[in-house]
């Protein structure tokens, strides 16, 4: 593969390469300076992005670990959801049958786990379905990661048979926990499922600092959609604390650092 496009932002460089299959990798590495995450950057290393949340709100700073930089969102006590306590945009990908993401996420020494909270993945389709607005196989779908108690984690999934309002929940097997104070590398990969069959994919897997990957989600009977007139389109990026009420929100200081962001075919 050959780089055929770069866009150098103040805080991010976008590396895009394609490949015979007009298959796409994108790597985001973020570049400094550490300090406030503006508006402004987040419009120039983020392009094509129609909004965001939390961002104007202050939530988000550049931060260097390891001689690397990386996104920092400060969690706000006593709130939940991406505008009020954490942060939340669409980045377009372009359309993908399958697509595969990695990051690096760092929680906290003494993150305040609650009740759960939102972590990136990847959606599509015309509308946002998440938050409650679920999924029907024309609208769209999305598949996110969450902490919950205790550092737990799940895969949440809006799809067609999606059994409720809110998202769709498989848990992570029972001895995982998320660590705090530990780099973390999370790798999800999603294919679409054909119109009208369940055959559509999700597969997590985490590696813990140095240590061994695990796969902690494999489902291959999803129905994503009952169309074929969208696909994987869009980097999710959404953690937050939350869930529907104040139940959920913080009572202490917490914060996650976000980097190395990898999208392959």
């Amino acid at each position: 593969m050959s780089p055929v496009q770069t866009l150098v932002g103040c805080c991010l460089t976008l590396a895009f390469f394609t490949s015979a299959a007009r298959s796409e990798e994108i790597r985001l590495a973020l570049a400094g300076p550490s300090g406030p995450y503006t508006v402004e950057h987040w419009k120039r290393d983020w392009p094509g992005c129609e909004w965001q949340d939390g961002i104007k709100e202050g939530n988000l700073s550049v931060v260097e670990r390891d001689a690397t930089f990386r996104l920092r969102i400060d969690y706000r006590i006593g709130e939940i959801g991406p505008e009020k306590n954490g942060a939340g945009w669409r980045f377009p990908i372009g359309r993908r049958e399958t697509a595969e993401l990695s990051y690096t996420v760092r929680f906290g020494k003494d993150f305040d786990w609650v009740k759960g909270g939102k972590l990136p993945g990847f959606c599509g389709g015309p509308e946002n379905v998440s938050g409650g607005r679920p999924a029907d196989g024309t609208n769209g779908f999305s598949a996110r990661l969450m902490w919950r108690k205790e550092g737990r984690g799940e895969a949440y999934l809006y799809h067609k048979n999606q059994p409720e309002r809110y998202g769709d929940e498989i848990d992570f097997p029972e001895d995982f926990r998320f660590p705090t104070d530990t780099d973390i590398r999370v790798r999800m990969r999603v294919t679409m499922n054909d119109p009208g069959k369940k055959n559509g994919s999700i597969r997590v897997l985490i590696r813990h600092g140095e240590g061994e990957e695990r796969e902690v989600v494999k489902r291959e009977d999803l129905e994503w959609r009952s169309v074929d007139a969208f696909g994987i389109d869009s980097l999710y990026f959404e953690s937050f604390h939350g869930g529907s009420d104040k139940s959920w929100a913080p009572s202490r200081p917490s914060f996650a650092e976000f980097g190395d962001f990898v999208i392959k075919p």
